[in-house]
């Protein structure tokens, strides 16, 4: 997968950034949607989520929308399918039952949208007062947003019985100094600078910049790896309340859970299903497809809790040595292959301690990448928030009912993701590339 180059200087820059993420995501969903035959396109691999077909023509759908009709002023080229893709209209368990678009007719729909989109790429005035067309903005908002359905596709792909149909390599080991990295991180209290203002194509949610102060908190160096959840197994940690919320408990109760999702005891060892392939458990591995719940139960077994969305950033953007929050936690270049597993690239996370180069000032390693990390908090507006440029994106969700997801995972593409990413969910929910890291309060001096 390609990685988005930076902001550059003109128009022409911005209208190259801009065609470069059109291209990579749609080379994604080609992927996606190529590797199977046309009655796995249509068919319904799980209540969760919808055919592979609807997310293709969905893609199309809101490109044709906001680029070819809001941005180009051009004439609807089906207008007669808007109901059937949209989001809000149609949970995702009723969506079968629509007349969807035939994979064929759908993937000429796809075409045929990204040829006018291109043309009127070539046009448009990236350089002005509209904030819509600014820097390019509403193409790098299509594209982030077919980024995420690529990332819901896979989560399908994972879902799906039968045999792999996707294939990549493996990611890189662990570092040489892995074993020796300190448990935990020292992040100093004082304030910092959480959010964006600048970043031009951050989506309403990360904005504006605003000022934050945390106190001293200590945070995991790593994820927490599969060996050490298996711990918590082991210790029986599923059959014991006290260190579950009681919405988590009921969840454990009602469907007998023991584990994270897809994963299957056989004697005594532990193996999981991976994209159609089941292999032991590796425990050198962030673990993955854990629920809020889980991540947090997790969490007051070891004695310690789930981070603080504001504690997360800080330990992913704040440099204390120049006060400044950067774009990533290694500084403000775009992501490279050797610094986060993103993009698809690789079929799972990279083991903890991987990649670093991509650590923070501090040391923290793998917090872009690999696996989205629940924190504590409530999906909330941050302060002078503004619906941009639709209310359905971020304002509908947000209050007490969904829990946000920090860092990306290897299912994210660098366009779609950086240090001020916010990502949320139900906090039952384990068949997305979720894990966690922990953290506790620093003791007063």
């Amino acid at each position: 997968m390609h990685a988005a180059p930076g902001p550059g200087p003109g128009p022409e820059a911005q209208r190259q950034r801009a065609a470069h993420a059109l291209l990579a995501a749609r080379e994604r969903t080609q992927a996606l949607t190529g590797c199977v035959d046309e009655h796995e396109l249509t068919e319904q691999h799980s209540p969760l989520m919808s055919p592979l077909v609807w997310d293709l023509a969905h893609i199309g759908n809101q490109e044709e929308q906001w680029l070819l009709r809001t941005v180009g002023g051009r004439e609807a080229l089906r207008p007669e399918i808007d109901a059937v893709y949209d989001a809000f209209a149609h949970p995702r368990a009723d969506r079968p039952a629509l007349p969807l678009l035939p994979p064929e007719e759908a993937r000429g729909y796809v075409a045929d949208v990204r040829g006018r989109v291109l043309d009127v790429l070539e046009r448009a005035p990236v350089d002005g007062e509209n904030p819509l067309l600014a820097g390019g903005f509403a193409f790098g908002m299509i594209a982030q947003h077919e980024q995420q359905h690529d990332e819901t596709m896979l989560i399908t792909h994972q879902l799906r019985q039968g045999p792999a149909a996707l294939t990549a390599p493996e990611p890189p080991p662990a570092a040489p100094d892995a074993a020796l990295l300190p448990p935990e991180v020292l992040v100093e209290g004082g304030p910092f600078t959480m959010g964006t203002s600048t970043e031009p194509w951050a989506l309403d949610n990360e904005r504006p910049a605003h000022q934050r102060f945390v106190p001293s908190f200590f945070i995991d160096t790593v994820p927490v790896s599969n060996g050490a959840y298996l711990q918590f197994i082991e210790d029986g940690g599923y059959a014991e309340p006290r260190w579950w919320h009681p919405e988590g408990w009921e969840q454990v109760r009602r469907y007998e859970l023991t584990a994270p999702l897809f994963w299957r005891r056989e004697g005594g060892a532990w193996f999981r299903r991976r994209f159609g392939t089941v292999e032991p458990v590796p425990p050198g591995e962030p673990v993955l497809h854990v629920s809020w719940y889980e991540a947090a139960a997790y969490a007051a077994w070891a004695g310690r809790r789930l981070p603080t969305e504001a504690e997360w950033e800080k330990a992913a953007r704040h440099d204390p040595r120049t006060g400044r929050s950067l774009r990533y936690p290694w500084g403000d270049e775009d992501p490279a292959p050797d610094r986060a597993n993103l993009g698809q690239r690789h079929l799972r996370p990279a083991p903890v301690g991987a990649y670093p180069r991509g650590a923070s000032p501090l040391g923290v390693r793998q917090l872009i990448g690999d696996v989205w990390e629940w924190t504590s908090g409530d999906f909330l507006p941050y302060p002078g928030f503004r619906a941009f440029p639709y209310r359905e994106y971020s304002e509908v969700f947000f209050g007490s009912s969904y829990k946000v997801l920090r860092g990306g995972s290897f299912a994210v593409d660098p366009v779609a993701c950086r240090g001020t990413f916010r990502n949320w969910d139900l906090p039952v929910r384990r068949q997305i590339f979720s894990g966690f890291r922990t953290a506790r309060d620093a003791e007063p001096v």
